[in-house]
């Protein structure tokens, strides 16, 4: 799986980490719901760091379309929802496209 950190670039991961991924999608989507920038920060700081932590730098010469998207790493759960609200990120959920 591909995951874009918007601003860092991309990382392929494996499925254990893609699983990993996909809860703590559930914990951003509740927190950009309500509206809760701690909770959203802790998750994404946690999503990125996963990702960062477990994943592999897909050269920046290399042309992959991403199966999933991060906020950048220091985005707060305003911007994420005007990005969303813009279609910046397309789809229902912070990280599925």
């Amino acid at each position: 799986m591909i995951v874009r950190i918007l601003g860092e670039g991309q990382f392929q991961v494996d499925a254990d980490v893609a699983a990993k991924l996909t809860a703590l999608d559930a914990e951003l989507d509740a927190a950009v719901e309500k509206h809760d920038d701690i909770a959203f920060r802790a998750a994404l700081g946690a999503a990125v760091g996963l990702v960062r932590d477990s994943g592999t730098t897909v050269p920046d010469d290399t042309f992959v379309t991403a199966d999933y998207i991060l906020p950048f790493s220091d985005a707060s759960v305003d911007e994420v929802r005007k990005l969303l609200a813009d279609g910046t990120i397309p789809g229902d959920s912070i990280g599925h496209p």
